[in-house]
């Protein structure tokens, strides 16, 4: 059987299993009592509004179309309307280390405008729509910068009763959706570029006792320039199982398959079909902020799978760990990020070049759509977080990498190859210090700055060119 009809039998039995569980109506209350939240998510269908319902809770300008009801005597049937603009001004000097030997300086515009429709208990569709807007880039726009109008996600949700923080349930999602898992190391909204990522498929998502379970058989959304051109790739299927417990009242862990299938892949030993499978497990504890305490973010994964003529032995394993002081002036955070990756060795018959496949657009923070990724690397990131008054935080850090294997290339944030590991055995890739001031003028308003500077190592030096690389950015945007 193909990869997408296995994923699809896993699915369907997992559709299965929670159904018959959800039926029996048993609960498992292991959290108090919900607070009123506010927040605005990653992901604007994870808000829940329905709190609204109760007119005294209004206190903001927004409020109105955040709950609007259906009906007059069912409190789970009403629409919330959100949205966001942002404008990013970004500079890059150098760009690909001095293969763009100019300073290329570009306006990036986003605008997103969502309804979630909730029809009570049992049915619900989400609409939102996306435009992304490029102007002046040196070359044109990239993907990931412009979709003049497209939806970023349109689906309809049909499941059992239940309240999602609490209660069993189980809940199919059928259209176009965005993913969004863990720590995004591989599963990400691809949040820092302009054109956010999309998916075309299925999803169930359930809970059993203090369980959340998640699978889904997607292709990825292929962003075209124009107006409602975006179709799923044909070329690409993703599919996968995500699974989330919490230990105890601090910690949790996460164990997931991942499935991706592309019918041409490209790496430094060559192209041709990728099939890989990723197991992995992650376990964390997020940073203290109310007392002082460790936090740490650590996940392992291991690929496996075959590559044009060979199989696929990769890995990953990698650490975010922290102390955070919430009550010292400056509030700060000390951590440390320590991650590897493997990378390959054409004498092996199997690739062992790891894959991100869906990775956070920031990877590594300043300098996010541009540099090396996390692929064939090895990295140590120290990082002060601080918090001043008025809403501003100011962060500091500075990433080092060398390449796992010296008989291998580097690549982007996305997994594609950006410079071939020609005759350098050198390991040494760079080091880049950054620094990042981010304002919260309001709860819907911000505005951000980003600067950072990629020192070429050996390793690009001796391939050419390695000039250094700079970076800066401006950012400003609304929510609501």
């Amino acid at each position: 059987m193909t990869p997408g009809v296995n994923s699809l039998l896993l699915t369907l039995t997992l559709v299965t299993v929670y159904s018959s569980h959800a039926q029996t109506g048993s609960t498992v209350d292991i959290s108090p009592e919900p607070k009123v939240d506010r927040s605005y998510k990653i992901l604007r269908e994870n808000e829940d509004w329905s709190f609204l319902r109760d007119r005294s809770l209004r206190e903001d300008e927004w409020d109105p179309i955040k709950y609007i009801p259906l009906r007059s005597k069912s409190a789970d049937r009403y629409i919330s309307i959100g949205g966001e603009a942002r404008e990013v001004w970004e500079q890059i000097g150098n760009d690909n280390f001095g293969q763009s030997p100019y300073p290329n300086g570009y306006l990036n515009e986003r605008y997103v405008l969502h309804a979630d429709m909730r029809f009570g208990p049992l049915y619900r569709a989400f609409l939102q729509l996306k435009s992304g807007i490029e102007d002046f880039r040196r070359g044109g726009p990239r993907i990931i910068d412009e979709k003049r109008l497209d939806f970023l996600a349109a689906y309809f949700e049909v499941g059992t009763r239940g309240e999602e923080d609490k209660d069993n349930f189980v809940k199919l999602r059928v259209g176009r959706q965005e993913l969004n898992y863990g720590s995004g190391r591989l599963v990400s909204v691809r949040e820092g570029p302009n054109v956010r990522q999309s998916f075309d498929g299925f999803k169930v998502r359930g809970r059993f006792n203090s369980w959340s379970m998640d699978g889904w058989a997607v292709r990825p959304d292929l962003d075209k320039p124009k107006f409602f051109d975006n179709a799923p790739n044909h070329a690409t299927e993703f599919w996968g199982i995500y699974a989330s417990h919490p230990i105890n009242e601090a910690v949790s862990v996460d164990a997931y398959y991942l499935g991706l299938d592309r019918k041409s892949a490209t790496f430094n030993r060559g192209s041709g079909r990728e099939v890989r499978h990723n197991l992995g497990v992650r376990l964390w504890n997020p940073p203290k902020t109310t007392s002082r305490g460790w936090d740490f973010d650590d996940e392992a994964v291991w690929q496996f799978g075959s590559f044009a003529n060979g199989g696929i032995h990769a890995w990953t394993v990698a650490s975010d760990t922290g102390y955070s002081l919430p009550d010292a002036p400056l509030k700060p955070r000390f951590s440390l990020k320590a991650d590897i990756s493997s990378g390959d060795n054409p004498s092996h018959k199997s690739l062992g070049t790891f894959n991100p496949i869906f990775p956070l657009g920031n990877y590594f923070g300043v300098l996010a759509t541009t540099g090396p990724g996390p692929v064939n690397f090895i990295d140590l990131h120290p990082r002060l977080q601080t918090v001043f008054p008025h809403g501003v935080t100011v962060s500091g850090d500075w990433v080092v990498q060398w390449r796992e294997s010296t008989h291998d290339g580097i690549y982007t944030v996305p997994g594609s190859l950006l410079r071939r590991a020609g005759d350098s055995r050198a390991r040494f890739v760079g080091h880049r210090p950054g620094i990042e001031a981010r304002w919260q003028m309001t709860r819907h308003a911000w505005a951000q700055v980003d600067y950072g500077v990629f020192y070429s190592g050996r390793f690009l030096k001796d391939t050419q060119p390695g000039k250094n690389l700079s970076y800066w950015a401006l950012w400003t945007g609304y929510k609501f």
